[in-house]
């Protein structure tokens, strides 16, 4: 293999434009989770959860960050793993990470209508749209960042 097969190519640079409108489609989808009266800190949660499903360490690392700045408790992002088995999530947060597992994960078709199912007792029809758009966009920033093997940066 050459040099240049094993470098890794970094999407949002090679086709910015394309970048920006990934940005721009995420910026929407914020303002959606606003709009139905999403709290910033489920959000964050969303973030979180996803890129743990996909195992993006970039996305990991910033979501983190901005859930503790944000006001999310280290406890509760500490068993976000294990969300289920622990009474610390609100049943509208338990939806919410219902639908985006089953979002991420793309269960067959008898557990996905489940999940959705459940979701929908607990969300309305603008967070559950709402919600669906931030974990497909969020899943989106995801493969870009480990296709491109975006790095971790070490504290200082």
């Amino acid at each position: 293999m050459s040099a240049s097969t094993t470098e890794h190519i970094f999407l949002d640079k090679q086709h910015p434009a394309v970048w920006r409108a990934l940005n721009g489609l995420g910026l929407k989808a914020r303002d959606a989770a606003d709009e139905a009266g999403i709290d910033p800190k489920t959000v964050e949660l969303l973030n979180v959860r996803t890129s743990q499903l996909n195992g993006c360490a970039y996305c990991l690392d910033m979501h983190v960050r901005d859930a503790l700045e944000g006001g999310e408790s280290s406890q509760r992002l500490a068993v976000l793993p294990a969300w289920r088995e622990t009474s610390l999530f609100t049943a509208k947060e338990r939806a919410a990470l219902t639908l985006a597992e089953a979002l991420t994960e793309l269960p067959e078709h008898r557990t996905m209508e489940h999940e959705e199912g459940y979701a929908r007792e607990h969300l309305s029809a603008d967070e559950f749209s709402a919600v669906s758009w931030l974990v497909i966009t969020m899943n989106a920033f995801n493969r870009v960042s480990v296709i491109s093997h975006h790095p971790v940066r070490q504290d200082r």
